[in-house]
């Protein structure tokens, strides 16, 4: 298997103890993947190939590597892709010129459709060029067209562990 980092060690989960105790280890691989370094890679041991993870990782910006060790075991490194490019409203020009945000806000910890109705509340009161930050658990995709429709431009992408997404909302119409 590859090296993640030549620096960071791949931090490894055994799930085997959870899954032979009846346990299901999904939340505790989703907090392993939250407490990953930048570019660390998570090494995954299971007792069988965890192939629905596979598309749930890569939806998180990890491509894997699956081999098999012993007895119908697996052992899996999860990687890093390399850091995704700024997504952005068409009308968004460039990002980097625009302010620096007034607001940040931390969404991470919410389930949806909260993140979006929060953020586009604090958008509606935001004067018109001024930026917010916010966090995010996974990519806005019912965000984004709404965000427009509003008259805002955005800018985002997947944190480099694939774990948050970061959005920029810049309000594109006076307030009014």
């Amino acid at each position: 298997m590859p090296d993640v980092s030549t620096e960071i060690a791949p931090k490894v989960l055994d799930v085997r103890p959870i899954l032979q105790n009846g346990g299901e280890p999904f939340q505790e691989i989703m907090q392993a993947v939250r407490e990953l370094a930048p570019g660390q890679g998570l090494k995954l041991v299971a007792p069988f190939r965890p192939q629905p993870l596979f598309r749930v990782m890569e939806g998180r910006g990890f491509d894997h590597e699956a081999r098999e060790i012993a007895d119908g075991h697996w052992e899996v490194l999860f990687t890093p892709q390399p850091a995704a490019s700024v997504e952005t409203s068409a009308d968004a020009g460039n990002p980097e010129t625009w302010p620096d945000p007034s607001f940040h806000l931390d969404l991470s910890d919410l389930d949806p459709p909260e993140p979006m109705v929060r953020l586009l509340a604090a958008a509606e009161k935001l004067e018109a060029g001024e930026v917010l930050f916010a966090l995010l658990s996974r990519e806005p995709v019912f965000l984004f067209p709404e965000l427009v429709k509003r008259g805002h431009q955005w800018a985002g992408n997947f944190d480099e562990a694939g774990t948050a997404y970061r959005i920029l909302v810049r309000a594109g119409r006076p307030k009014g």
